[in-house]
């Protein structure tokens, strides 16, 4: 269980200052941003275990010393680096964050996507709206600000979800495609990834792709690049509209990483509309991330503490459901699960579902 996951007996010493960690947290995290960006944790790690001083490592990266100094103090605290006879050495955790693809992928969604907003935390959750969004200006949801985000702020949100969902995407197109589906509708296209890799791998399948019309476009272009734009149709629906129909009659309806995106009462109205959608015998597939089904503390920490980027940014009201939240939602709505197929990817699970 969660509590027992990450609830650990400490000494009062040892909560006092895993709460001034907590405190300073974002002050930590702009400086840590700011070792590996500049180089200084290059610069520190390839002296190995000689060491470097903030002067030296200042007149390697053209940084000020001064600056060099703060910075390298800072990882001191954070244990990214250890200090020895005026000499600063990398740690164990130092050269992990400079390495780790996931890390800098995490790092740069937060600071590109979520920092200025997440001030407006409290606002959203009190309103139920994305009040931190309006640091990109104003629109309902990120979804409709995403083709028109600094340019910045959208590579890291392209980045961080095509990061997670890339990774199962191979196993769960060949799980999805052993079905031999000839009609496939992919809701939530974003950039035609997963319908790119379907087309390419399945001749025979045509593809019909809802999203909104910034996110269609940017998908039917990728798809026309690779030559699979024939078999692909764009359907421009605001799924958020409850009356908004999608098309019927499909071997297979696909959502990846996207009922996240929305309320529970919108999860609803979207599986009630996706079971419509599915030909007799067809199946509803859903990819996505659920905490509770994590095999390690570190995967369900970045999950759970994802979903104050759907409060303060994406949409004021969704979040990071547990699987058994999606089910119990699915069951409302006339869907039963068939089959669970755990651990693709990095973090996914895949459900197929089917009416009852």
């Amino acid at each position: 269980m969660l509590h027992k996951r990450f609830g650990h007996d400490k000494t009062g010493l040892e909560t006092r200052f895993d709460a001034q960690r907590i405190a300073f947290a974002p002050i930590v995290f702009q400086a840590t941003r700011l070792l590996r960006s500049t180089g200084l944790l290059e610069a520190v790690e390839d002296r190995g275990a000689e060491g470097m001083t903030a002067a030296e490592a200042a007149t390697k990266t053209g940084l000020s010393i001064y600056a060099a100094t703060v910075l390298l103090e800072c990882g001191l605290s954070a244990d990214l680096v250890a200090y020895d006879n005026g000499k600063f050495v990398i740690t164990t955790l130092g050269a992990f964050i400079r390495r780790d693809e996931m890390t800098a992928v995490n790092m740069e969604f937060v600071h590109e996507v979520c920092y200025l907003g997440m001030h407006k935390l409290e606002d959203a959750l009190r309103l139920g709206e994305p009040a931190g969004l309006r640091v990109f200006g104003e629109w309902k949801t990120v979804y409709e600000a995403l083709a028109h985000l600094p340019e910045n702020a959208k590579s890291a949100w392209l980045r961080f979800d095509h990061f997670y969902s890339d990774a199962a995407f191979p196993a769960a197109s060949r799980i999805v495609l052993e079905r031999q589906p000839q009609t496939m509708l992919d809701i939530g296209c974003n950039t035609g990834k997963w319908a790119s890799l379907c087309l390419a791998r399945s001749p025979e399948l045509c593809a019909t792709l809802v999203d909104l019309p910034g996110q269609l476009e940017m998908a039917m272009q990728n798809l026309r690049e690779k030559g699979l734009g024939d078999r692909a149709v764009p359907c421009p629906v605001d799924v958020l509209d409850p009356h908004a129909e999608l098309p019927s009659g499909f071997d297979a309806v696909w959502m990846s990483q996207f009922l996240v995106c929305f309320s529970e009462d919108e999860v609803r109205t979207i599986l009630r509309r996706a079971r419509r959608a599915l030909r007799p015998g067809g199946r509803l597939w859903i990819l996505d991330t659920f905490w509770d089904t994590q095999r390690f503390d570190a995967a369900a920490y970045c999950l759970i503490n994802t979903s104050p980027y759907f409060t303060a940014i994406a949409n004021g009201n969704s979040r990071m459901y547990r699987a058994e939240d999606i089910l119990a939602l699915a069951r409302e709505e006339g869907l039963e699960l068939q089959t669970t197929h755990e651990r693709l990817g990095i973090y996914h699970s895949l459900l197929e579902l089917a009416p009852g």
